[in-house]
């Protein structure tokens, strides 16, 4: 069985892979670098190697990192594989041995069922750069070379997957993450890594069933788990249905936990059901939590058919939540009418109280193409538009600090951005304070970058 490659959207135009690991200096640069940023912007995403077996969904594809380091005003490109496990045994074997997310599980493969593509996230601690991913323990990447180091699993403690969102404490240098299981109980467990690295702690956390938990939230004492009914049901195969179906009369749940916290100690919230990939942050109010995240009414994100599927409720939109400790009391709100994704902020601000948060500006359609990015003052409720040239794409953008930063935007975004027409990628370098300003430096990039998921910035200081 193959993918019929001609077809299947995410393997064409800017979504399809590339094939060539580079290395190119002095890159052509419209505008001009600020000498300030001195480090390296690394975005993650998926590039299949080989043609996939069976139905292709984006999810699928191997973790491919494309890198641009930044020192006096110049910049160099360099792209790599990650050399996962299951990389190199289909390197090995010249072809494609696992199906993907829309292929039944492969319980008679030699190497195990499923492959851990390493494909969604990045993480900077404790002097490690490592590239996440939800379903297995995190990869460590060398850095300014991408080479993969290996897998990590803190000295054999990490038992449980490692979701590709962990959350590093920016006051106390904690790593926080949570990894969830589809087929036996608990279905999730919750880890703390200390500054120096070491998991001291992973507690298990019962559910009633297995979901796809893709993001958590932190504050300065608790931990926020989302608990929506995007729901893994091997029982529903029997009767021909979905074995990943969004159930739309289920109530969404949210796990508050004091960070430090047993297992027995969560308390748990429901609201109206809907779906979240991504929270933009959470922080203590008083007696309340705060949580702001993508909200959706629901999910078809693998691809599954099922009533108003399709809908605008499938739409990502900005949203507030607010938990009350005292009265169990929640709130909850719309932050705005612009469908976005990807949220991220200056993460100095992380499980604090913040005013500015970013997202790219989804271009409504069938396909996740972001034409622009937004800017939310959560002070004030105004939301400034940064619009791309026309058919032009972007993704993800981070925040990077000025390093004598004087306010909590005073700072740079920087994102990969695709032009159609000249089927030309570059790096752009936006002023967070002049938002709405074309981009202060566009870097030309030496070859095409695919659409991807997630990216970071580490400064030179912390990689030297």
């Amino acid at each position: 069985m193959t993918t019929i490659t001609e077809t299947n959207p995410y393997l064409l135009g800017n979504f399809a892979p590339v094939s060539t690991e580079i290395q190119a200096e002095n890159l052509k640069v419209i505008g001009e670098i600020p000498t300030e940023l001195r480090g390296m912007f690394v975005r993650n995403g998926p590039n299949p190697q080989f043609s996939p077996i069976g139905q292709y969904h984006w999810f699928d594809g191997d973790g491919m990192l494309h890198g641009v380091q930044l020192e006096n005003g110049q910049a160099t490109y360099r792209n790599r594989y990650i050399r996962t496990f299951g990389f190199e045994r289909e390197q090995e074997a010249g072809k494609a041995i696992w199906s993907g997310l829309l292929e039944p599980p492969q319980l008679d493969n030699p190497y195990g069922p499923g492959k851990n593509t390493a494909n969604t996230a990045l993480v900077w601690h404790s002097g490690k750069f490592l590239a996440v991913w939800e379903g297995g323990e995190p990869h460590q990447i060398q850095l300014p070379s991408l080479d993969t180091v290996g897998t990590v699993n803190f000295e054999g403690k990490l038992t449980s997957a490692f979701t590709a969102h962990p959350k590093v404490d920016p006051v106390t240098g904690e790593m926080l993450f949570f990894g969830y299981s589809l087929f036996q109980p608990p279905f999730l467990q919750y880890g703390i890594v200390s500054p120096e690295g070491e998991l001291v702690k992973l507690i298990p956390i019962e559910l009633p069933v297995g979901v796809m938990m893709h993001d958590f939230a932190i504050t300065e004492h608790y931990t926020i788990f989302l608990d929506f009914p995007f729901t893994f049901r091997p029982e529903r195969m029997a009767e021909g249905q979905p074995i990943f179906l969004f159930e739309a009369e289920t109530p969404s749940r949210f796990g508050i936990l004091p960070r430090h916290g047993e297992s027995s100690d969560i308390r748990w919230f429901e609201s109206p059901s809907c779906y979240s990939f991504h929270t933009l942050n959470a922080y203590e109010s008083g007696d309340e939590i705060v949580l702001i995240a993508c909200r959706m009414e629901l999910t078809n994100a693998l691809g599954i058919t099922q009533e108003n599927a399709n809908s605008a409720g499938n739409t990502p939109y900005l949203y507030e939540w607010r938990f009350n400790l005292q009265t169990g009391a929640i709130q909850e709100r719309s932050l705005g009418d612009l469908a976005c994704e990807f949220p991220r902020i200056n993460e100095k601000y992380l499980g604090r109280k913040n005013r500015y948060g970013y997202a790219g500006k989804s271009k409504l359609g069938e396909m996740p193409l972001f034409d622009g990015l937004l800017k939310y003052d959560l002070e004030t409720g105004k939301t400034e538009i940064h619009s791309f040239e026309p058919h032009c794409y972007g993704g993800e953008a981070v925040f990077v600090p000025h390093p004598q930063a004087n306010s909590e935007d005073h700072g740079w975004l920087l994102t990969f951005v695709y032009h159609e027409a000249s089927e030309q990628s570059e790096l752009i370098v936006l002023d967070a304070q002049n938002f709405t300003q074309p981009a202060i430096a566009r870097i030309i990039m030496p070859q095409r970058v695919p659409y991807g998921f997630h990216g970071a910035w580490v400064a030179a200081e912390q990689f030297a």
